[in-house]
């Protein structure tokens, strides 16, 4: 498995502050996954910064984000995270907002975004480092069964 994990914060690219939801994902993912192979980068908020790191990392399983999901100005990798991907994928999106949700009132505003680009399956998560957790947490049970399915492998 190929997972894609890639930061989108102005500061945190610009050396502002360390990036901390990150290195929390990779390593959850690496716990679930032990054989994982995990890349990570770091991009600003900028729509062309965001849809080029999306494409060199197209041939990833998984392309998980953190950060710029919520409502300000420069959060937009929602918007072109769905402008990436074939189709959406709602109900994974409904169920991390949820889960989210149940931890703080704040996640109502939050746009995470789910979706599939042909074979790599997208999923923003916001940038707060325990948010980030959370989803990728919610995410992790259901990884190996939703790539088995765009395999089209029998599940």
């Amino acid at each position: 498995m190929i997972v894609s994990v890639i930061t989108v914060s102005d500061r945190a690219h610009a050396g502002i502050y360390e990036d901390l939801s990150g290195p929390e994902i990779e390593n959850l993912v690496k716990d679930a996954f032990s054989s994982a192979e995990v890349r990570r980068s770091i991009v600003p908020d900028d729509e062309k910064m965001i849809e080029k790191v999306l494409k060199e990392n197209a041939d990833s399983d998984f392309i998980l984000t953190t950060g710029g999901t919520g409502i300000s100005e420069r959060d937009r990798t929602p918007d072109v995270s769905k402008r990436f991907c074939d189709f959406d994928l709602p109900c994974m999106s409904a169920v991390l907002l949820s889960e989210s949700y149940r931890q703080t009132p704040n996640a109502m505003l939050s746009r995470i975004y789910a979706g599939v680009k042909n074979k790599t399956i997208v999923v923003n998560f916001p940038g707060s480092v325990n948010a980030a957790k959370l989803c990728a947490r919610t995410l992790i049970p259901v990884m190996e069964h939703a790539l088995k399915m765009l395999r089209g492998e029998k599940h």
